[in-house]
This record gives C-alpha cells, structure tokens and sequence, in this order.
C-alpha cells in the first residue's frame, strides 16, 4: 500500500474516531503514527503555537527572533485575535474596534519598534463628545442623574490595590488567598467606601459581566495599579491609528509558518522528544512534529477537543466560567456625530447598566460611524446580540430621545469568551497554583489571558517570564 493510501485510511478512521470521542471531556490519548504521513503533510518545528491571537504573535515573534523555527496554528484568517481595525471604505480612516490602547512598558515599546511601528500617547474619548445617558431598556434619558467623582474613591481604590501589587504580574497568590480579595467586589466597594468609582470602575472594565458580583481579585486583575497611573499619564496607541498593522506585519515577516483558518484535531504528547499535533488546515491535514508546544488560546474544552489531555489538565480548564463581550461599528443610526450614548440603570445599583446590554455608543473619526460595545454575564449567539442593538438603539428613538434609525452593521467580533474566572472555593483551594505547576508538562506551555488578565501588553509582560523556560 502506497503512504498516499496509508495516510488517507488513516484520516478516515481518525475522523470516525474523534468524530465519537470528541463529544467527552476526556479522551484516551490518540498515538498518531507519523508514518502513517506522507513528507508533503508533514511539518517538523522546535516549537508549535496554538492560537495566533496577541500572546500566540508575540510568542511567535519572540521565539523565532530567538533562533527557533516556529509554527502557528490559528483558526481565523488573520492573526491579531481580539485586535479588530475597519478600513472606512470612503474615507480610507482606520479605527480600531478591538483593542484599541497599550501600556507605558517596556515590552511594548521594544515590540511595536521591532515592527517600526511607531507609538503616541492615546487621544481622550471624551473630547468634544456630548455625553447623554441613556437607559436602553426604555430608552429613555435618565431623570437628574450626574455622575459621581470618582477621584477620591479611585485614591482610596489605589490604596486597597498597592496591597495587592502581586495581582499585576499574574496569580501568583499567597496562602491562605487574602478574604478581600475573595469578597464579591459589591461587598468589597462598601466595606471601603468606593461607591463614588462603581460607575467609572463597570465603564473601564468592560467585559467583566456583572460587576458587583465578580470577586475583587478579577476585578483588581483589570483594573490594577498600571491602569490607574495611565489614566494619569495617557495610554498609548499606534500613531497611524491601526493597531493591525503590528499583526499584518507579523504575518508577512511569518510567511508560511502560519497556518491560518486552521485547527487542532489531535494531539499526541505522550512522547519523550516532543509533541505530535494533527491540524486541518484549508490545505488538507497536517502533522506537526514539534519538540515543545506553546498553547495561547481559551483553555475552554469546547477548543481543547482532540487534544489529549491529562486528567489533571481537564479536571482544572473544566472550572473555567466566562462572561461574554462583543464589540461592533454602526452606520446609518441618524444619532449625531458628536454624541456618547452612556448605558444607564434608572433603577439600579450604582445606576448600572442592565446586562445583556449595551455599554455605549460614541463616535469614531469617521462621521456618522458608532462604535458600540455588548456586555454579557454569559455567551450569547451572534444573531441574538445583534438583535439585542438593533433594538436598543430603535428603543431611543421610539421613547423620543433622538430621531434614531435601524443601524447597520458596518462591522462586529465577538469576544466571547471573555473573562475566565473559577469559584471562590476553587481559588482558596490553589486552583491558580495548581494550574501554572502545568508549564513544561508533557513538553507544553500555556499562556494567554485565562493565565493573567485580558491586557496585551501585560500578557506580552506575562509571556517574556515564559520565554527562559520554553527555550531551555
């Protein structure tokens, strides 16, 4: 039998295979037999990285500019991951959509030169901007309400932090885990007096779900000591306004060892010299053969499924919870130029807004061009929050607050999921020293936000403490 032959029974009865297994949390390990692949399938690295998002481009980068030959493995046709730029297409303005700001670091200076992609000091939001709040579930304007200043409560926010300092480089936690910081931030904000910041505190920390609810160390991990300095200081953003230029420049310095639109099928780790990863691709299916693997995305098993993983693995990602987080640009909403649509509960806690639910709405550089941004405490399908704006932003116009029109979508990602949590029972009982023990096992290491915060230039920060260890 020829290796073509040998190589497709294989794919057939690997198909059949996973198709079964797939559907368990845990699978026996699959040893995949390279030389059931034929050399034109087969794809020999130092190092597989599985995700292409922020922390799997910077590990990529990192790691081949430190002599190694890479391979990324990413499911979506570009690489950047939650960085998300629309080209206006009558304008030619680029607006970022994703993420739009970075950190004073190091790191991020030294990675945005490396690109010679050149940094300035990030705009106010607010400048020039007629602020109306709105409650979307009436759309109506919210009688008498000012916002608070949060000034002193944001100092007293501060104080509580830099007890913490430790939360901003990861979750490296002492033991017996602080009781503050397993409070539900709600008790955590009256215990120290911090209501005056509640309001600024959900705006900034977008994608957290309900925030009242979230333990204060997730929130702390969001909203640490280094976004209070830049809020002083500015933060920064790419003087050409396209935060993908550092992912398209990335990718075409990559070349082939991306394989874009592509996916993990199985994984075999059971070896002593390396990994073995199978990968659909839009070219056929793959082997890699690897010695390390580097895996940057959602340790969620829904993404996990085909690798084998350990029961210690399994028994730790199956914890995970996440809220859900969608970002869009909307065109035809008749809403002028320069207003800020600021979500608002009319009768809630704190006036915060209802979730599912818009966080606002608020011009971009190009007229007549919204972004606005969907929070949720679960996932929800693309249809329905879509859906969930639309309405949102007829519901103004029907309760006479602006003359607005059916929007369209000029462009929308989901973020989902978003904020990975686990329960406070799990946290006291070391699930986050538990889950780093994993790196170097089984020849793997994992990064990405599940292992710090959703903030690219700390997960880059967070990535670099890994580098020493994946090169050794």
């Amino acid at each position: 039998m020829s290796s073509e032959m040998v190589f497709a029974t294989s794919i057939l009865q690997f198909l059949f295979l996973t198709t079964t297994l797939s559907l368990l949390p845990t699978v026996s390990p699959l040893v995949i037999n390279p030389a059931a692949y034929p050399a034109s399938a087969t794809i020999t690295r130092d190092i597989c990285i599985i995700g292409g998002g922020s922390t799997g481009t910077y590990s990529a980068i990192r790691l081949a500019d430190s002599g190694k030959n890479i391979v990324v493995v990413e499911a979506n046709d570009r690489l950047g991951g939650h960085t998300n730029t629309y080209t206006d297409p009558s304008t030619g303005e680029t607006i970022d959509y994703g993420v739009e700001y970075f950190r004073n670091l190091t790191v991020v200076d030294d990675y945005f030169a490396r690109f010679n992609i050149p940094l300035t000091t990030a705009p106010s939001a607010t400048d020039g901007q007629v602020i109306k709040y709105v409650d979307f579930t009436t759309g109506e304007v919210v009688a008498d309400y000012t916002p608070a200043d949060p000034s002193a409560a944001l100092a007293a926010y501060g104080a509580q932090l830099e007890k913490y300092a430790y939360v901003e480089a990861g979750f490296d936690l002492p033991y017996p885990v602080p009781a503050d910081l397993l409070l539900p931030f709600g008790d955590f904000v009256i215990k120290y007096k911090l209501e005056a910041a509640v309001g600024f505190l959900f705006e900034y920390a977008q994608g957290l779900g309900n925030l009242l609810e979230q333990y204060t160390l997730y929130v702390f991990k969001n909203i640490g000591l280094g976004v209070l300095q830049a809020l002083q200081t500015g933060f920064l953003t790419t003087a050409r306004q396209d935060n993908s230029e550092l992912y398209e420049k990335a990718l075409a310095e990559l070349g082939q060892d991306v394989l874009l639109q592509s996916h993990v099928i199985a994984t075999d780790r059971s070896g002593d010299n390396g990994v073995k990863v199978l990968v659909q691709t839009p070219q056929g299916v793959k082997l890699i053969l690897a010695k390390k693997l580097v895996v940057t995305m959602p340790p969620k098993l829904n993404n996990l499924a085909g690798f084998d993983l350990s029961p210690n693995e399994a028994s730790l990602f199956t914890q995970f919870l996440n809220s859900a987080y969608y970002t869009s640009l909307l065109r035809n909403t008749n809403i002028p130029s320069n207003y800020r649509l600021q979500n608002t509960g009319s009768n809630t806690t704190y006036n915060l807004p209802v979730l599912p639910g818009i966080y606002d709405i608020h011009p971009t550089r190009v007229p007549g061009l919204f972004s606005a941004q969907f929070g949720s405490a679960s996932a929800l399908s693309n249809e329905q929050v879509q859906a969930l704006i639309i309405e949102s932003v007829l519901r103004v116009g029907t309760a006479g607050t602006l003359d607005t029109t059916t929007p369209e979508f000029a462009a929308y990602r989901s973020h989902t999921p978003f904020e990975m949590t686990v329960s406070k029972e799990a946290i006291q009982g070391g699930f986050y020293k538990k889950l780093y023990a994993l790196q170097g096992q089984q020849h793997t290491w994992y990064t990405g936000a599940a292992f710090h915060t959703y903030d690219s230039s700390l997960l880059w920060q967070f990535t670099e403490g890994l580098i020493p260890g994946i090169l050794a």
